[in-house]
């Protein structure tokens, strides 16, 4: 029985190939776009969790709000991980990990730059599950001067040999690291990666008891179950034992005086799992990802399948119109409503299945290209993940029943003698309706999406285009110039200044845009009340004219003023946090160190804001401080023609002409602004092809409506056309039933994509508002999507012989 039925399915299948073809191809569409957008969000979800611990394991972070300026920075002092281990038994173990970026080695009289190094305590190998390959793990990292080597790197330097043992030579200190230990490369789901892992003992800074100095990623190994918001509760306790002291010291208030003028700093936990997807902090060691778009991606998934789902039906019930005849026989010839069910139901899971299988060959073959979009490195392995072939299997059985349930019902449930009249129609009002509220649903998602993906592209525009406070534009940067020699770096700089191409030329370690220094800043006049946390940048009397920013009041920093040592420039956030106005030329301010030792600064400039930080963020207060030495690892270069070609060749070639043994490394100061917000800008590519495809398999929902509304209502067109419509009158009759249904769809999508994205640049400090004229565009651009889509069947329905539409049955 069940091999006659499935023959039957076949035939019935290839006898209508349109409508076979229509319908597998929007389900394979929509089930090859649900895989993939369900392998980027498992791969999301899996950052950190291949950690055995990863339950135990929390990072301990700094927040706070200082003069109304909030303070989120993943990394702390130096003393946390030792005190809390000691202080509270529920601590088990504590590691920290510095990060310190790229590195000169050198290995049998060869130099190489390796970007990615860390510092780690020894307890690293005990709290993450990162393989070792080799090495004692209760040694691995403990004297100073020890380093583990990450496989691929292993090989890179030693081949096949076993590199424990040997050693490396960081190239400007000119030390030996012993080599302890190889690690597995580690993997691409966690939220952080490092090639070199030198022992936390090797750093001076690391020993230090200063509660007022971060940089130090701390992570805690807490006892199994235990709840990690109970040891956070403990946490302003051990503030005032430790920190409190120190601030009186360096800041002269105690840490309840300064919470009781409206500030309030502390540290916090952070599960390890949270990190990838619940961060929000300046300086972590990944670019983390975002939960929001977890959810909007997991939005699509389940929108897509209802559509597909939806498609289905409306094309199964439009093409029923054609077996009226077929089923009033098979029941008139005795066969009982539950097989002809479930003949329906086979096709419709036969159908499911074929187009599943085309959905796996589709997402294996978009995979590359969404991974080159996403920025991941996702992987279909078939044999190696049994659980995505059940998972699509029962999927395809899941979707075929619930896709075919409606058809099947339909029509296994009219009656024959009312078929086999020749003024039947199947459906009726409530299946009208059903059809129609369906169409509804599928164009609201569509224009939801269709909305969004403007409000990104209008926002990601609005960035690029802003005015920056700075001019981004034919800024050359020379990286890893600290790596070279005092001599090679004097060398240099005179051959880049004689350069009739070069405008001027900088010194520094800080950039507005990409990876740059950073360095906190805890200023004070006389009186406690005007201190702020700012960020301190330290340049030359060069950097402000070569980045093209604006002085509002007083004047740069200038060589023939010996004072300038001490001097500062403020932006104008900090002028304002310190409350003086116009009048800030002239003021002083102070510093206090660690140690006690104060420093005061006179401020000689203020400079208009400029955006230092992704635009998620306001402007904060910021210092400028003359540096004395021309000491950076950038090269500055502001370039007069718009081509660089010529002078980056001529530039490499002075490089490699002087031997440093250094990579001759670069890039441009918009590239690097434009990097900051790939994130978006990936997302924004990603959003526009996943609308594409909602709004073309939508298309294919409308489609078959349209067919379907044509056949049912062919003598009508036909009766019309002998008694004098147009052509023009009937297409225009059958399109308006299509546009109300548009409409409806609108007016509902509307407020609800203005509420989603609004609470989506609510997540910028700067962001455009959303206009009227964006959703103008997209309803426009739907009424015209939508009358493509009807006009074929009904210009079809239009041009058809009403003799033969009268006539038939």
């Amino acid at each position: 029985m069940i091999y006659n039925y499935l023959k039957i399915a076949f035939r019935n299948l290839w006898k209508n190939k349109a409508f076979s073809a229509i319908n597998i191809t929007g389900l394979a569409i929509g089930i090859a776009t649900s895989l993939v957008i369900l392998l980027y969000i498992a791969h999301e979800l899996s950052y950190d969790r291949f950690n055995k611990q990863a339950d135990r394991i929390v990072r301990v972070v700094f927040r706070g709000l200082v003069k109304g300026e909030p303070m989120n920075e993943a990394n702390v002092f130096p003393p946390v991980a030792a005190t809390l281990k000691a202080e509270f038994p529920e601590v088990e173990d504590a590691v920290r990990i510095r990060a310190e970026g790229a590195v000169l080695l050198q290995h049998d009289g060869k130099t190489f730059q390796e970007p990615f190094l860390g510092y780690a305590d020894p307890s690293f190998f005990k709290i993450f599950s990162v393989n070792l390959l080799s090495g004692d793990v209760n040694t691995i990292l403990n004297a100073p001067n020890t380093m583990a080597l990450s496989s691929s790197t292993a090989l890179k330097y030693f081949g096949n040999q076993n590199p424990v043992g040997q050693t490396l030579r960081f190239k400007n200190s000119g030390q030996d690291f012993l080599i302890t230990g190889v690690f597995q490369d580690m993997p691409e789901n966690a939220h952080f990666h490092f090639d070199l892992l030198a022992s936390m003992a090797s750093v001076p800074d690391a020993k230090s008891d200063s509660w007022m100095t971060s940089g130090y990623f701390t992570y805690l190994l807490l006892r199994p179950g235990y709840d990690y918001h109970k040891l956070e509760a403990k946490f302003p306790s051990l503030l005032d034992k430790y920190m409190s002291p120190q601030m009186q010291l360096s800041m002269h208030l105690t840490l309840s005086e300064f919470k009781a003028g409206g500030n309030n700093i502390g540290i916090y936990l952070q599960p390890l799992t949270d990190i990838h997807l619940h961060s929000n902090f300046s300086g972590d060691l990944d670019v983390p990802g975002d939960i929001r778009y977890i959810y909007i991606f997991g939005a699509i998934v389940l929108f897509m399948i209802l559509i597909a789902c939806i498609n289905f039906m409306n094309l199964t019930t439009a093409n029923a119109v054609g077996r009226v005849k077929e089923v009033a026989m098979r029941k008139v010839l005795g066969a009982p409503k539950g097989r002809l069910t479930l003949q329906f139901l086979l096709e419709s899971i036969m159908l499911t299945f074929i187009a599943t299988a085309i959905a796996a060959i589709i997402a294996m073959l978009a995979l590359p290209a969404f991974n080159q979009i996403s920025g991941r490195n996702i992987q279909l392995h078939w044999l190696g993940q049994p659980w995505l072939i059940l998972s699509l299997v029962l999927s395809a059985l899941v979707i075929g029943i619930i896709a075919g349930c409606y058809p099947a019902f339909f029509l296994a449930s009219f009656k024959p003698q009312a078929a086999l009249k020749t003024s039947f129609t199947p459906g009726g009002k409530q299946g009208s309706r059903l059809r129609s509220g369906l169409v509804v649903f599928q164009f609201f998602i569509s224009i939801t999406l269709m909305v969004s993906t403007a409000v990104v592209y209008k926002q990601l525009s609005y960035i690029q285009h802003k005015k920056l406070g700075y001019n981004k534009e034919q800024i050359l940067i020379l990286q890893d110039v600290n790596q070279l020699t005092d001599g090679q770096r004097t060398e240099l700089k005179n051959y880049i200044l004689q350069q009739s191409q070069v405008a001027g030329l900088t010194v520094s370690g800080y950039l507005p845009s990409g990876n740059s220094w950073s360095n906190n800043f805890f200023v004070f006049e006389n009186n406690t009340s005007a201190q702020i946390k700012t960020l301190r940048y330290e340049v030359d009397e060069n950097y402000i004219p070569v980045m093209g920013m604006d002085i509002s009041a007083g004047r740069n920093f200038s060589p023939t003023f010996g004072t300038d040592t001490s001097a500062a420039i403020l932006n104008e956030s900090a002028v304002k946090a310190m409350g003086w106005g116009n009048d800030a030329i002239g003021k002083t301010f102070q510093r206090t160190s660690n140690d006690g030792i104060s420093s005061t600064y006179h401020v000689v400039g203020v400079v208009k804001d400029f955006h230092f930080r992704s635009m998620h963020t306001r402007i904060s207060p910021l210092v400028m401080t003359l540096r004395e030495n021309s000491y950076g690892p950038f090269y500055i270069i502001k370039t007069r023609a718009a081509d660089p070609g010529p002078l980056l060749a001529d530039l490499k070639r002075t490089w490699e002409r002087m031997n440093t043994n250094v990579l001759f490394s670069y890039s441009f100061l918009d590239q690097r602004f434009t990097d900051t917000y790939r994130s978006e800008a990936n997302t924004a590519k990603t959003l526009t092809i996943f609308a594409a495809l909602t709004i073309f398999v939508a298309c294919l929902g409308v489609f078959g409506l349209a067919t379907f509304t044509a056949r049912k209502r062919s003598k009508e067109i036909g009766i019309r056309k002998v008694l004098g419509a147009s052509v023009t009158s009937i297409i225009t009759m059958l399109s308006m039933d299509f546009l109300k249904l548009v409409i409806i769809a609108f007016v509902i999508a509307g407020p609800v994509s203005w509420y989603i994205m609004n609470n989506w640049l609510k997540g910028f400090a700067y962001r455009i508002n959303i206009g009227w004229s964006i959703f103008a565009l997209i309803g426009i651009a739907a009424i015209l999507i939508t009358l493509l889509t009807v006009s074929t069947q009904a210009i079809r329905a239009a041009l058809a012989n009403p003799v033969n539409s009268i006539k038939t049955d």
